[in-house]
């Protein structure tokens, strides 16, 4: 069994394959105070939900964005002896080009996104990826990932906006009825929320035009059900795309050659 782990800023969401099959899903705080005996722990709670064994799994791959939690989740990872560890980051193979000026800049996640999607839709693809950021990453004709966009993600904008503005109190994170706002709630989550939607469109029409061809946009992500629906340019939604990612770099990690 393969045991993938998306270590983010806000959540970290582990997957557990049976061969190519997700079959399920756990999803903790990325607590950065947590250690790797405190990781096995509720790793073992997990396990023992499912009636079976941590010792079960054969491989492990982690991405990460918070190295102290990545060095935790090592530490945690080489308790399962039989299991080979691998960590998404240089010299690991992917099956794309990285074509960026500074490789080992690229977040681990983001790399796993862009092998997911291409595996799973061809290429050219983009993936939008809606978390604590909202990230674009491209990979073009070529099967070359060229980068693409960072920026706040909608539950960052909105505690920015809440934090710096005195007369304006928090609202749910939901969709208003439409964009005209007629009460101050209703404004800021037309902003938010349909704010968030254009600007993601408007990124891809401008990653459209630099390409010179479109592409299939793929959205992703913890907070994926939030904007998705309002985006016009989002063609599939796959919440598990980064996990599917994983499971695509550890096999061509594993694979005999």
């Amino acid at each position: 069994m393969l045991l993938a782990i998306d270590v983010g800023n806000s959540q970290t969401v582990v997957g557990l394959f049976d061969d190519d099959n997700l079959v399920t899903t756990w999803r903790i705080a990325s607590d950065i105070t947590r250690t790797a005996d405190e990781l096995q722990i509720k790793m073992n709670e997990f396990f023992e939900l499912r009636e079976s064994n941590f010792s079960d799994v054969d491989t492990i791959i982690i991405a990460s964005v918070v190295p102290h939690l990545t060095t935790a989740w090592e530490q945690l990872a080489r308790t399962v002896e039989s299991a080979r560890t691998l960590v998404v980051g240089p010299g690991i193979k992917t099956g794309i080009t990285l074509g960026i000026s500074h490789p080992h800049e690229a977040g681990a996640d983001r790399i796993a996104n862009a092998v997911g999607a291409e595996y799973l839709y061809g290429a050219p693809v983009i993936v939008a990826d809606f978390g604590t950021a909202t990230n674009l990453d491209v990979v073009t004709k070529e099967r070359s990932y060229k980068g693409g966009v960072i920026s706040p993600g909608v539950e960052t904008s909105a505690e920015a906006l809440f934090a710096k503005a005195a007369r304006l109190s928090s609202v749910d994170l939901e969709a208003p009825a439409r964009a005209l706002g007629t009460s101050s709630i209703a404004a800021i989550q037309s902003g938010l929320i349909f704010g968030e939607a254009a600007k993601v469109d408007g990124l891809v029409e401008r990653i459209f035009d630099e390409l010179g061809y479109e592409a299939t946009v793929v959205a992703t992500g913890g907070l994926v059900h939030l904007v998705a629906p309002y985006c016009k340019r989002v063609d599939v939604v796959n919440e598990t795309l980064t996990l599917e990612g994983l499971r695509i770099i550890a096999q061509r990690n594993t694979e005999r050659s």
